[in-house]
């Protein structure tokens, strides 16, 4: 979102202006060329570098994130500083094996010879990372660029201004400062980045803004990784542990105040459940807030902007639903109570647009086909989640449906496992990363074929006869 949201802070008046973005790309370019980044030993320092970072400045990072998202510490520190942790810990284990010749297995037609795919790095990078997980979507892709041997522009999002100014000031002390360069300001800053020669843009933000960055980056043929979003669907079966699931899917609204990219955006049940699951979502909000209101629990986060509160109210009217649960709305706190609207009309923005916020429709549906085809019938999300008691409930409306990624009887955290690639499809993203897929995606992934001076047939040399042709057609 910071190419074009505009933020509500003054950035740092030490941030980099965008008239010198083209020399510090060219520096960065020529501490690539030099060769600097290639080492392994460079990559683990790097990596070793960013864990350093996130246990020495725990407090500061905790603190940061509570002043620009009124983040719970416990919720600031497990989703924005312990989960890249660990993902950075997955790539320092792996990053030795990655680096090495991947050997592949040559067809009949391509003996004698010898098939290599050496992961070689793109160069100068950009991170683009949004305001809702300013640490987390910052320093992960980072790491990932930094394993595979890049040098890298990070760009932090002013909406989070402390976050952002905090990060500017540490990674430059725990990172090499002449291969990574932090660069902070608004839209404009990032608009200037993006008209540079870069190799790789990776972009954490909206459908909308994704289609900015790519267009920007069509003009230099620079490859993107576009982290979008969308509305992740809830199929709740009649077969779910629907207490379960109605406090699984509570959760995934109260975090970060609904401001997530994968959280839950509307729920699909049919009749028979849909009041027990309304309830146990209202139940499980009011245990979350210790048997009180969420504003007065310190346990809930607030909205990032007021015009961003504002947004939210906007959703909250003309829907043509049902308020079950919540609706108040403070602009002035930049406070949304967590809401539950049953049955809004589909055409409305709340049911067209991203929430981003912790408001929660409920769709009646007949039965798992209609709730298969209302998903199928919209934009392919970056998450869905189904609830069921059979996991065969679960594989029909994974063959049924497409997103960028399904977590069955949970929300939220199959973008946790390193191992399990993350990322959209069409309109809520293109590209991979965490784990071995971050690694590939900031790399160039060479084809190397090895073939001996001898022998040197003459089958494939002019003239052609027809027993060269016979011969070639039986190989090929």
């Amino acid at each position: 979102m910071a190419i074009t949201d505009k933020a509500t802070e003054t950035p740092s008046p030490a941030a980099p202006a965008g008239d010198h973005l083209p020399a510090l790309v060219e520096g960065l370019r020529r501490v690539f060329d030099s060769g600097r980044t290639r080492p392994l030993s460079w990559r683990h320092e790097q990596l070793d570098g960013l864990l350093r970072l996130l246990d020495t400045e725990e407090e500061r990072l905790v603190d940061a994130l509570a002043a620009d998202l009124g983040r719970p510490r416990l919720e600031g520190w497990a989703a924005d500083i312990g989960t890249t942790a660990n993902e950075i810990r997955h790539l320092r284990r792996h990053v030795a094996g990655w680096t090495k010749p991947r050997r592949v297995r040559l067809p009949l037609s391509s003996r004698p010879g010898r098939g290599r795919v050496v992961a070689e790095p793109l160069g100068v990078v950009a991170v683009i990372a949004p305001w809702n997980y300013p640490v987390q979507l910052l320093l992960a892709p980072l790491a990932a660029a930094l394993a595979a041997g890049n040098v890298a522009v990070a760009k932090p999002s002013e909406l989070a201004p402390r976050t952002s100014a905090l990060l500017a000031e540490l990674i430059p002390r725990h990172l090499d400062p002449e291969a990574v360069a932090v660069v902070e300001g608004d839209a404009a800053v990032a608009r200037s980045l993006l008209d540079q020669e870069l190799d790789h843009v990776f972009f954490t933000g909206s459908t909308r803004v994704g289609r900015i960055v790519m267009e920007a980056a069509a003009r230099h043929l620079t490859p993107v990784t576009l982290e979008l979003g969308g509305k992740s669907p809830v199929i709740v079966h009649d077969s779910a542990d629907v207490e379960v699931a109605a406090r699984r899917v509570a959760w995934g609204k109260w975090l970060n105040a609904g401001q997530t990219c994968v959280a839950p955006d509307y729920a699909l049940v049919t009749p028979a459940l849909r009041d027990a699951f309304v309830d146990g979502v209202a139940a499980a909000w009011r245990d979350f807030a210790g048997g009180g209101e969420a504003r007065a629990s310190t346990d809930f986060g607030r909205i990032v902007t007021e015009r961003h509160t504002v947004r939210l109210a906007g959703l909250l009217t003309g829907h043509g639903g049902e308020i079950a649960v919540g609706g108040e709305v403070d602009e002035g706190e930049r406070y949304v109570a967590p809401t539950l609207v049953v049955d809004p009309d589909p055409d409305s923005p709340l049911m067209s647009e991203e929430i981003f916020g912790p408001i929660l429709p409920v769709v009646t549906v007949d039965d798992l086909d209609a709730a298969i085809a209302f998903v199928a019938a919209r934009p392919r999300p970056l998450a869905l989640y189904v609830f069921a008691g059979d996991d065969t409930v679960a594989d029909e409306v994974i063959a049924r449906t497409s997103s960028g990624g399904v977590c069955v009887n949970q929300v939220l955290l199959h973008i946790t496992p390193p191992e399990l690639p993350f990322g959209g499809v069409g309109p809520s993203g293109t590209g991979r990363y965490h784990g071995r897929s971050g690694f590939d995606t900031f790399s160039n992934l060479r084809s190397v074929l090895y073939k001996p001076q001898r022998p040197d047939p003459a089958l494939l040399y002019p003239p052609y006869t027809r027993l060269k042709e016979r011969i070639v057609r039986r190989f090929l």
